[in-house]
């Protein structure tokens, strides 16, 4: 079982820092007047994000759900490494949260 939650929860991390750098460099472009060309590498990443998605072994849907709560999670890592905005308590008990309601959708028990 600890073997495939630690390589679900890194295809998880994996697949949203490919969402966010995908949708990060446009802005980039978009508010900084930074270059055109951070669009490709942007395209790249967020083709990257949609194929890590079909690498989950769960139902599309399932993991669609399940997916927000990390992603939730790693953008708030993302806002404190990157734009070095430090994150709140209330941004830690809300992914708390999430992580919790991802668990509950990803892990429980399933009628066959």
């Amino acid at each position: 079982m600890l073997p495939e939650l630690t390589k679900t929860v890194a295809l998880f991390v994996l697949t949203a820092l490919a969402e966010i750098v995908g949708c990060y460099l446009p802005y980039l472009w978009l508010k900084q007047g930074r270059s055109v060309w951070l669009l490709l590498p942007a395209a790249a990443s967020l083709a990257l994000f949609a194929w890590l998605l079909t690498l989950h072994p769960h139902a599309a849907g399932r993991v669609y759900a399940a997916y927000g709560g990390v992603y939730i999670g790693v953008a708030l890592l993302w806002l404190w490494a990157v734009d070095s905005v430090k994150p709140s308590v209330t941004d830690w008990i809300g992914v708390g949260l999430c992580l919790l309601g991802m668990s509950v959708i990803l892990f429980g028990p399933r009628q066959i």
